[in-house]
């Protein structure tokens, strides 16, 4: 039972686009590794831009650095 977990930062991914991940993730499973979709699971997770760190700093910030 593959068990896969997306984090996005939370910034608006529609509904339609996160059934688009599940729904592609849980075919690619099938066709490289022959896992049976009705037993992959696909979990996403949102997570703010405050609580995402790269590079020792927070995406928050350097999205407004970026914006000037």
């Amino acid at each position: 039972m593959p068990y896969v977990n997306i984090k996005i930062t939370r910034e608006g991914a529609t509904s339609e686009q996160k059934a688009a991940l599940i729904s592609g993730v849980t075919r690619l499973l099938q066709e490289v590794l022959n896992k049976n979709p009705a037993t992959t699971v696909v979990v996403i997770d949102e997570v703010d831009t405050d609580n995402w760190g790269i590079g020792g700093e927070q995406v928050t910030l350097i999205r407004q650095q970026s914006r000037r």
